[in-house]
């Protein structure tokens, strides 16, 4: 009986161990740590912007794509100065280079617009027969 009364008068322990939540804490933040440089889906590259020489631009047919002010996810497409819709773009193709013998375009864009129509262009002129 005497052992039970001394249990009494020493108390509860009434602390809280927190050296296993800060084993653990410790052990979630490596993880994280080592984890999120992962989980990028690409590389972020800024590019430069250099000065180069001018391109002539006489004699060459251009093909420009403009951010329409109206609709933000349709660009407007151009032949020279000539307003134009994607569909047309084939048929007015082989109309003005082949008819005048060149062989090369250029493409200009925004470069606000989306790359899915840039490559498009460059498909349908590649489609044209032409670089």
């Amino acid at each position: 009986m005497q052992r039970y009364d001394r249990k009494k008068r020493r108390g509860m322990l009434s602390e809280i161990n927190v050296t296993p939540f800060v084993d653990v804490a410790l052990v979630l933040l490596i993880i994280f740590m080592v984890t999120a440089p992962m989980m990028q889906e690409g590389i972020e590259v800024n590019l430069p912007r250099e000065k180069g020489k001018e391109i002539s631009l006489k004699k060459k047919v251009v093909i420009s794509l403009k951010l329409d002010e109206t609709d933000k996810n349709t660009p407007r497409l151009f032949l020279d100065d000539t307003p134009l819709r994607f569909q047309d773009l084939p048929k007015e193709m082989e109309t003005r280079i082949k008819g005048a013998g060149l062989q090369e375009a250029y493409i200009r864009a925004d470069k606000d617009i989306p790359y899915g129509y840039v490559v498009k262009a460059m498909a349908i002129v590649k489609d044209a027969g032409i670089n």
